[in-house]
């Protein structure tokens, strides 16, 4: 954005959450959805709107129709931090959503009149001249309800394109039916805040529960299936906190052709093994003496993939392989997720 006055320019990283199997409940703690979609931080000076990426690339280019609204939505001056989602059917369409990202603006064009996108608020890192990071959740939020219009979950929900902030909630009880009522409309889970949390970019300051145990991790390599076709496993890998990339897990049991369309998929990312010394992929095992050989990929694809356990710095037995994360960077796969 040329010529932006306001008291933060872009790019900004987003504050993160990490993850936890139970609610934190007590004094001071605040409950919204986890909503499924791109997390994004708007911009807004005068007319001219910058949405950004969680990786800190622009995202208006193509979510042409959210411009109007978001001008017609937000104050002249303001960060707005939340997430752009895709409803179909009252429901989240994550994979609609990944569809948007076309490079043809003639396509985005198409999309954005066929699959419109809306935006949730939920946090205001700025607003006029001042830089409101400082300051404690409960003020940013109160600031926040008075630049956006409530909404209940269905309208959020409805057709887009639509502006709307985030329903929140202290009752830890009402949080907990969230994490069931709400798997009806695909929302991913319960993002829980307190009140006096400063606005920490790029730090994993909030926590997240999800509904079922999943996490988005590297493929480091993959293995070829025992009838030579295709893949028969894709090596899963989580950076520790000293910035080690750390084989983590597998995850197979996909049906004959796509083994084969992901054989031609992670042939393009071939290189060499980016796991640390003595973290990546072992020999033989106790269990089974046959040499396995993998082939060892780029640190750039990222997978969300579900499981049941975890056992020390590794997640027990095989994952179910969910989706592609294209939206996400390898270094945000971090092991906090199977802590």
């Amino acid at each position: 954005m040329a010529g932006v006055t306001l008291p933060i320019s872009p790019p900004l990283s987003p504050m993160l959450s990490k993850a936890r199997e139970d609610l934190p409940r007590g004094e001071g703690w605040v409950y919204e959805p986890k909503w499924d979609g791109f997390r994004a931080i708007v911009f807004r000076e005068g007319d001219a709107i910058h949405i950004g990426s969680r990786t800190e690339r622009p995202l208006h280019r193509y979510f042409p129709e959210l411009l109007d609204p978001l001008r017609e939505a937000l104050p002249d001056r303001c960060v707005v931090d939340g997430e752009i989602v895709l409803a179909r059917e009252g429901r989240l369409d994550f994979e609609a959503l990944q569809l948007r990202l076309h490079p043809a603006e003639s396509r985005v064009r198409m999309l954005a009149e066929e699959i419109p996108a809306s935006f949730v608020g939920f946090d205001l890192p700025a607003l006029g001249d001042d830089d409101l990071r400082g300051r404690p959740l409960a003020e940013r939020w109160d600031l926040l309800a008075r630049a956006l219009r409530e909404r209940t979950i269905p309208q959020i929900l409805g057709d887009g394109p639509l502006v709307a902030r985030t329903p929140q909630t202290r009752d830890p009880d009402e949080a907990e039916r969230w994490m069931d009522e709400l798997g009806a409309f695909r929302l991913d889970g319960v993002i829980a805040k307190t009140d006096d949390l400063t606005y920490r970019p790029g730090e994993r300051a909030m926590i997240k529960v999800k509904r079922r145990r999943t996490a988005d991790c590297v493929v480091g390599g993959y293995r070829i299936h025992k009838d030579g076709k295709g893949v028969g496993s894709l090596l899963l890998a989580l950076y520790d906190d000293d910035g080690v990339l750390r084989h983590v897990g597998f995850t197979s049991s996909f049906r004959a052709k796509q083994r084969r369309e992901l054989l031609a998929l992670v042939r393009k990312h071939h290189g060499d093994s980016a796991f640390g010394e003595h973290t990546g992929p072992g020999g033989p095992s106790r269990w089974r003496q046959e040499e396995t050989p993998w082939t060892p990929l780029r640190p750039e694809l990222v997978c969300e993939v579900a499981f049941n356990h975890t056992t020390g710095h590794r997640i027990r037995h095989g994952t179910t392989f969910v989706r592609w994360r294209d939206d996400k960077d390898a270094r945000d796969c971090t092991m906090d997720q199977i802590a």
